[in-house]
């Protein structure tokens, strides 16, 4: 993925001959970063794994208005990654309100209308590649699919989590995308951004990126959940109007994002927007575009369902008596009104999934997490 050569074992170099850090196979390449790139490869050289691990982890996005990590609840985090769990993880980086999304995430509606627009404009791809893939939730179930894939984000702390938690299997790297574009030139037959592309900026720029990774006999482009710029969304970034999405998007298949995960639950075909007046009046956007496009499929579980025999739990959401416990009120008013789950549950703690459980997958009465969730 990275259009980069191997300089050491904790060390790659781009083709000015500037050396970047490779920590924990992850390396980091963020233009702008140069300082505390040096600072980390300097420990890295020096041996010192720990604390260029402790620097690189407390690095964030342009968008965070959150605490800033204390370094030694990072050393902590380092120290004992192999034992804590996920949502200890995030703890310790402060994360606050976003180790809530990340930790639900798995029964997030927009994390199911991500997967009922890859699955609707499925054609059996063996490799993929995710932008902000974030802790590597989309890559996790494309990788159970027997998929290669690889994934890129901002933050350094998000693709540690992927590697560690989540994800161990992809192929990762950290960099700005509006700021630089390091990756070598490969096509691949999956190409998305989910629940994020509203934040990167220059769109066009990037988009045309995202566009060259393609593969020309078959691949797919899919975006979803871009967040309306007439709409009253709860979260920062640089949203799109209908508009401006129809014109950076004349070939593509757009939906309503929230009709993708009606869909999947339904088990049907999302139904296309009709017209670009129709998107205007909606929350979201998703769309699927490239070589490979064809007419939308049925949605019947084919990401959303996990493997059959995988270990199943009832969403933590629920609380002990079967009722949805919110983490917070921003959560409750974000991802509630869309929330495939019932309020109320009568599944069982814990069960195997197969045929007699698909029902309780699907709309994420039961989710499939991570060992060490």
């Amino acid at each position: 993925m990275i259009g980069l050569a191997a300089d050491t074992a904790h060390s790659v170099t781009d083709e000015a001959g500037r050396r970047w850090p490779v920590a924990d196979g992850v390396p980091f390449l963020r233009q702008g970063r140069e300082a505390l790139a040096a600072d980390a490869l300097a420990r890295l050289d020096a041996g010192d794994r720990e604390g260029a691990l402790v620097l690189l982890l407390a690095d964030q996005d342009a968008w965070w208005r959150g605490e800033t990590a204390d370094p030694a609840a990072l050393r902590e985090l380092v120290r004992r990654r192999a034992s804590l769990s996920l949502r200890e993880a995030m703890r310790l980086l402060s994360w606050g309100p976003v180790a809530d999304y990340f930790a639900h995430r798995w029964s997030d509606p927009t994390f199911l209308s991500g997967l009922a627009l890859v699955e609707a404009h499925w054609h059996s791809p063996a490799t993929a590649f995710e932008l902000a893939c974030g802790i590597g939730h989309h890559l996790r179930e494309w990788s159970r699919r027997g998929l290669r894939v690889a994934g890129a984000d901002v933050v350094f702390a998000k693709l540690w989590l992927a590697r560690h938690w989540v994800a161990p299997e992809a192929e990762l790297a950290c960099f700005d995308a509006g700021a630089s574009w390091p990756l070598a030139p490969r096509a691949y037959d999956l190409v998305a951004c989910h629940d994020a592309f509203y934040f990167l900026e220059p769109k066009p720029a990037i988009l045309a990126k995202l566009r060259e990774h393609v593969a020309p006999d078959g691949g797919v482009l899919a975006i979803s959940h871009v967040h309306n710029r007439d709409w009253p969304n709860l979260s920062s970034g640089a949203a799109m109007t209908a508009a401006e999405l129809a014109a950076a998007f004349p070939e593509a298949a757009l939906y309503e994002d929230a009709e993708l995960t009606r869909a999947l639950v339904e088990r049907r075909p999302p139904r296309r927007a009709a017209a670009q007046e129709e998107l205007a009046r909606v929350e979201a956007f998703s769309l699927a575009e490239g070589p490979g496009l064809a007419p939308a499929q049925a949605v019947t579980g084919r990401l959303a369902l996990p493997p059959e025999g995988s270990p199943l739990r009832r969403n933590p959401l629920y609380a002990a008596d079967g009722t949805v416990r919110w983490p917070s009120e921003r959560y409750a008013r974000e991802y509630g009104p869309h929330a495939t789950y019932p309020a109320r549950t009568e599944c069982p703690e814990r069960a195997t999934a197969g045929a007699a459980t698909a029902a309780w997958a699907l709309r994420r009465e039961m989710v499939d997490l991570p060992e060490r969730w």
